[in-house]
């Protein structure tokens, strides 16, 4: 449990004055009891420098059992790292029992408390219960995993006088944590951990592909081995399924092994227990990788990998720049450009990168415009393209090569309007092609196998609504689907699994879809921009369009939005952040390139698209 402060104004002077001498005699902020016992609500704390520490103080001598409550609350808040301050408000039984790893109740202010009445209005003075309630916004729970809620939190909070010593304790409460939004995004941050699809490869290379599995870190509280914990630990029991780990089962920090830092030359050293012992160097050099990826966001910066055997000796020595040519993450290969079509309805190409609005038809028949397209979608490795007529009837499948013809179409909509045919197509990392059929009386999502053959359908179980849009992730083993249900539309992410026997029609399912935006009801556009993070234009309830990052798991990543713009029906992002966004708008198509504003590419032109 914790407590999210509301504004200023509420803040007594003596609160304030504690966290300036706080601020004076340790350089970080404090969280203080107040000097009433009168609970109406645990105010908010003020948004800090992220480096700022915050430390909880103990409960004084004869604290009242309001205070109790809110001291406690306010000590869950702070940077104590195994929470020994806050224990101190609980009984010995209690604090013994209370687990706050369990998970973390974000809300969308601090608990309200409130007195419980026991019936007759009479009290016993040796016993109090307090009701702890507020909005929820999402949880977190004991994998480090987020997720969206709504609803009503309310738990209750039992305290007793202790019958020697006099002093209020909290003898009952539940698991976990709690706490408002504004001490949710000061306390944690959102870090990818990586590990391998499972069941995909890189289209023809043998390279095992990067798969990124967000999760919630104390921010202040040694980031890096709690990740290193994490990583360990295996993968959230979504994305689980469909990933697998380099290190082998059970495998932990090496016992004693508190803290984890790397040395002046940037390189880190694990120390492992016996489990991975024995893990040959193919594999060592595949764990060392994972921990690169995953800490290559955090400070201090770690360039090289050492691995440990539990006694010691050196398992393997590995360094980013090994890392990028062991493993596949993102592109398979980098894209080189972006892809539109142009006023005569044909796909055309500038350098992705290029600041200039010179374009040039692809090689084949794509460019040569012998069929009208209203959307494509250009294979990762940018040598197949694939196109939905200007009636959204047929989907075509060319080579990006001179001379190349487009032949018949390889699947056909029966949907009486354009609306209700097929949706742009999306490429995934093994060259395999995804359509949804909008056709009222059969609506399908569809895979075809290398772009060819007869269609897939895909199992969606548990869908409700009919896809608007498809977007299949650089790795392979998810898929985002914009759903359109009562004439709203949302953005779901979904985790792609595939069976069946070599040699025979693979059985392909999208499982356990989940809502990026729940506080979005109208998408109009979306894309993938990164390893677990996309971009999407989207209107909330009574508001207007906006465009935001948001991240697979439902939160909203650290960072500026994009700069707002106008009258968005497409978007083209890509997962390396080196090449800009672009959106097809009022304005024709349009980017953004890293530090500028948003920039004229053509005035006429539709359906950006970058590789995938």
């Amino acid at each position: 449990m914790g407590a999210d402060r509301e504004g200023g104004a509420r803040r007594k002077p003596a609160r304030a004055a504690a966290y300036v001498a706080c601020g004076v005699v340790v350089l970080a902020g404090c969280a203080s009891m107040p000097d009433s016992g009168d609970l109406r609500g645990v105010e908010s704390t003020p948004r800090q420098d992220t480096q700022v520490r915050v430390f909880a103080m103990p409960p004084r001598e004869d604290a009242t059992q309001g205070e109790i409550v809110q001291g406690f609350l306010e000590a869950l808040t702070s940077d104590d790292p195994s929470y020994k301050t806050a224990r101190l408000y609980l009984t010995a039984k209690a604090a013994r029992g209370w687990q706050p790893e369990a998970s973390t109740t974000v809300l969308a202010d601090g608990p309200s408390t409130e007195i419980v009445r026991p019936p007759g209005g009479r009290e016993d003075s040796d016993a109090f219960t307090y009701t702890l309630t507020g909005d929820r916004v999402a949880t977190v729970d004991s994998q480090q995993a987020y997720s969206p809620a709504d609803g009503q939190y309310s738990q209750r909070v039992h305290l007793a006088k202790d019958a020697k010593s006099g002093q209020w304790r909290i003898d009952g409460l539940p698991q976990g944590v709690v706490m408002g939004s504004s001490d949710f995004q000061r306390n944690y941050m959102s870090v990818n951990k990586y590990y391998f699809a499972s069941n995909t490869t890189a289209g023809t290379t043998p390279q095992p592909i990067a798969v990124a599995d967000p999760v919630f870190v104390r921010r202040r509280v040694d980031p890096m081995t709690q990740m290193v914990r994490s990583l360990l630990s295996g993968p959230t029991s979504w994305l689980g399924p469909v990933v697998r780990s380099s290190f082998p089962t059970g495998t932990a920090l090496r016992k004693g092994v508190t803290s984890l830092t790397p040395d002046d030359q940037n390189k880190l050293t694990v120390p492992l227990n016996q489990k991975a012992s024995r893990v040959g160097l193919a594999r060592c050099n595949e764990m060392a990788t994972q921990i690169l990826y995953t800490l290559q966001t955090m400070t201090p910066t770690v360039d090289e990998v050492e691995l440990q055997a539990a006694n010691g000796a050196q398992l393997c020595v590995y360094s980013e720049n090994n890392a990028e040519s062991l493993v596949a993450r993102g592109p398979v290969n980098h894209p080189v450009y972006l892809y539109f079509l142009d006023d005569k309805h044909r796909v055309v190409r500038i350098p992705g990168g290029s600041r200039g609005t010179h374009t040039e038809a692809v090689p084949g028949a794509l460019g040569e415009g012998t069929k009208q397209l209203g959307s494509v979608a250009v294979s990762r490795d940018e040598e197949r393209g694939a196109g939905v007529s200007l009636d959204g009837k047929s989907l075509y499948v060319g080579s990006m090569v001179s001379g190349a013809s487009l032949g018949d179409p390889v699947l056909t909509s029966q949907g009486k309007t354009a609306a209700d045919r097929l949706t742009a197509p999306s490429w995934d990392v093994q060259g395999d092609l995804w359509v949804a059929d909008r056709d009222p009386k059969n609506p399908r999502l569809l895979l075809l196998q290398q772009g060819a053959g007869e269609p897939i359908a895909v199992d969606t179980l548990g869908l409700d609504g009919r896809i608007e849009s498809v977007r299949v992730a650089a790795d392979g083993v998810r898929i985002a689907l914009v759903v359109e249900k009562n004439g709203k539309r949302s953005l779901l992410i979904g985790r792609i699994q595939r069976s069946g026997a070599t040699g025979e029609q693979p059985v392909i399912s999208v499982l356990e879809l989940r809502s990026a935006t729940p506080d979005l009801e109208e998408i109009t556009a979306m894309s993938w921009a990164g390893d677990s993070r996309l971009v999407v234009a989207g209107r909330a309830k009574d508001g207007v369009q906006q465009m935001r990052y948001v991240q697979v798991d439902g939160s909203t990543p650290e960072g500026p939005a994009p700069t707002s713009l106008t009258g968005v029906k497409e978007i083209a992002a890509s997962e390396d952040d080196k090449l800009p966004l672009v959106a097809y708008s009022e304005d024709g198509i349009v980017r953004l390139p890293t530090g500028a504003q948003w920039q004229q590419v053509v005035k006429t032109g539709s359906a950006p698209v970058y590789p995938g």
